[in-house]
């Protein structure tokens, strides 16, 4: 099912609070589900035509329960269950939306109304980075994940789109939240990976 523009998407949705989770659009982001409000949230979206859930981080991590204002909606676009009953799925970034009101109800887990209307750019192709030199990039990153200790499959990376190479590396990076909220709110795929050297390079 194509989402062509915001008015496509539904107004009240599922909310996944976890903190440094980031999802960005277009990108797929694995999560293994084994909470019972989280189970029930993905049986009940899988009910759905949608199919979609919104990640966002809480404020204050962990502890925080009021949710940053904007998160990002993903399609559950595959999904499997281990045998002692958790499941692991994949969400792919739809777009991004600006979080409202929590709506109560009689399910376990947090739902709440959406606005998508700044985000529609979300919804459109890929993005290209005009200003992104691919080999001064990838020369910061091979220093800060050899700092960081990180594995990584270095040939799909170089192989990677623009948008590909930097929303892969934003979600993958072990940074704080409010760094990782920092890279789900910037404006456009530059910024993102204006802010991402800046955090490797303070790193």
């Amino acid at each position: 099912m194509g989402m062509n523009n915001s008015n496509d998407l539904p107004s009240v949705l599922p909310i996944f609070a976890l903190p440094g989770a980031l999802m960005l659009p277009r990108a797929p982001l694995p999560l293994h589900i084994f909470e019972p409000r989280y189970l029930q949230m993905v049986e009940d979206c899988m009910k759905t035509p949608e199919r979609l859930i919104v990640m966002a981080q809480p404020r204050g991590g962990a502890a925080g329960d009021r949710l940053n204002a904007i998160g990002c909606a993903g399609r559950l676009t595959s999904f499997s269950e281990t045998e002692d009953g958790r499941y692991m799925i994949t969400l792919t970034g739809i777009s991004r939306c600006r979080i409202g009101e929590e709506v109560s109800g009689f399910a376990p887990y947090r739902r709440a109304t959406l606005e998508w209307t700044d985000f529609e750019r979300d919804l459109g192709p890929a993005e290209h980075d005009a200003g992104l030199d691919r080999d001064a990039f990838l020369k910061v990153l091979r220093r800060y994940f050899a700092d960081e200790e990180l594995d990584v499959d270095w040939n799909s990376l170089a192989a990677a789109s623009d948008e590909a190479l930097i929303n892969s590396v934003s979600m993958l990076c072990p940074f704080e939240p409010e760094d990782k909220q920092a890279l789900l709110e910037a404006p456009s795929l530059t910024t993102r990976r204006e802010t991402l050297v800046t955090l490797m390079e303070f790193a």
